[in-house]
């Protein structure tokens, strides 16, 4: 089974910053690892290991490539002239057109970022393939004697509780984190990173257009007015009554 865990694809919102008029100021932001990409990680190797397959990365824009390399992927692509866009649907076409470029790719795993949820659905989409969102854990049931194709067994969150599916490939994994602590890799793995292969990808090769969509303003959200209550604590208590009182909630 050949597995592509898609990582490194949204923009670092720890770069960003509110406006006072509630707008997002993207400047000077990047692609980085986002907080689902170790588990969509884990939940890549499992599946490989299942089979004896493979793990490829693929990632955009200018961000580390050498994330899953010195995690142990063997080889990874970049679509490195990826621009960082608003729409889910444009960045999941990138995706797409690039997954077809690698070929022969049975699982796509990708984290459900909580900034793009909207991502994995649309990158299965467009790929024409099942998807199944919110998972937790993969494993692959390998192939019979009879030669019938590996189904992938995944657990994913419900609104009860958590089931577990199992589906053919080709398919599309968006997984979720249980956990926002990994690990970090060592000198020796970041070192063994450099010597393994990025092939890098452009827009043009792959076939992919761009159009993002382009906001036309924003709205702060709604708030409730806020009383401070100030002096020794019989009479913060006293205040606090009073308040409750004039707005009827006594």
């Amino acid at each position: 089974m050949r597995v592509v865990i898609v990582y490194s694809w949204a923009r670092d919102t720890g770069a960003a910053s509110v406006r006072a008029d509630g707008s997002v100021d993207w400047r000077g932001a990047r692609t980085a690892p986002g907080e689902d990409d170790p588990a969509a990680l884990a939940v890549a190797r499992q599946l490989a290991e299942d089979t004896g397959g493979e793990v490829t990365g693929l990632t955009l824009g200018e961000g580390d490539a050498s994330w899953v390399l010195a995690r142990g992927v063997g080889s990874t692509w970049c679509v490195g002239d990826a621009p960082l866009l608003t729409d889910d649907a444009a960045t999941a076409g990138i995706l797409a057109a690039a997954v077809r470029a690698i070929d022969e790719v049975d699982v796509v795993v990708v984290g459900d970022a909580a900034e793009h949820a909207g991502v994995p659905a649309a990158l299965a989409g467009l790929l024409g393939w099942p998807a199944v969102l919110g998972v937790t854990a993969a494993s692959a049931e390998t192939a019979d004697a009879v030669g019938a194709p590996a189904r992938v067994r995944a657990t994913r969150r419900s609104p009860s509780g958590t089931e577990t599916i199992t589906a053919a490939p080709p398919l599309v994994l968006g997984v979720a984190a249980e956990s926002g602590t990994h690990r970090v890799p060592g000198m020796k793995e970041l070192l063994a990173a450099r010597r393994r292969p990025v092939t890098p990808l452009t827009l043009a090769q792959i076939g992919a257009g761009v159009e993002d969509v382009t906001s036309r303003g924003t709205d702060l959200p709604p708030t409730a007015p806020t009383h401070v209550f100030e002096g020794p604590p019989d009479e913060v208590a006293a205040q606090l009554v009073a308040a409750l009182r004039a707005g009827g909630a006594l």
